[in-house]
């Protein structure tokens, strides 16, 4: 199975970009978008001057609880950039979005509650919620973060999205809202502690 194809079958269909795109950014935007792989890992990820964001990560399940995943994410903090990513939602019929967020808490990461994101897939044409998790080498506030979603939005997710997709993502001020005021809990809140094995 190629790299793709891992995180094709990982990953719902309205997160995922074509191989296509995923391929031309790493050839077109190589000096910004990169991809770590191993025979147990995928990363796909975007380093900015100023943040880094996280794309995807796939780690193997025959490989998991052996600390891949934190030395991927230890690998990125040593760059001392703010690394953000989207997550879903906590769906209690899946167990993995309780699993990645009980990593993510590990990892020292903080749910960005004043950032809204919310794209249509083109694959799905649904709308799809999204929250926004961060590390913070330097206490970043929730402000700046949101300014460098913005510029990863439009330099990764919708790169050559015409061309790509025949359809245009919307635009970025239609996806991501900063308001302060935004009616959302902490996602981390309300994670149940995982049951140990």
């Amino acid at each position: 199975m190629d790299w793709y194809e891992k995180l094709n079958q990982y990953f719902p269909i309205e997160e995922m970009k074509s191989q296509e795109h995923m391929e031309m950014l790493l050839e077109e935007k190589g000096d910004v978008y990169y991809k770590d792989e191993g025979p147990y890992h995928v990363m796909m990820y975007a380093e900015f001057e100023t943040f880094i964001f996280i794309d995807y990560v796939w780690v193997s399940t025959k490989s998991r609880g052996q600390g891949i995943g934190h030395q991927l994410i230890e690998k990125l903090k040593m760059k001392n950039k703010p690394i953000i990513l989207e997550v879903e939602p906590v769906d209690y019929e899946d167990t993995d979005t309780a699993k990645r967020l009980h990593f993510y808490k590990r990892e020292g990461f903080s749910h960005a509650q004043s950032i809204g994101y919310n794209r249509r897939s083109l694959a799905t044409k649904e709308e799809t919620p999204m929250e926004i998790l961060f590390w913070s080498p330097n206490d970043e506030s929730e402000n700046v973060i949101y300014e460098q979603m913005k510029k990863m939005y439009e330099d990764i997710h919708t790169y050559k999205d015409e061309e790509l997709y025949g359809e245009s993502y919307q635009p970025v001020h239609e996806v991501l809202v900063f308001d302060q005021e935004r009616d959302t809990n902490d996602i981390f809140d309300h994670l149940e502690e995982p049951e140990k094995a």
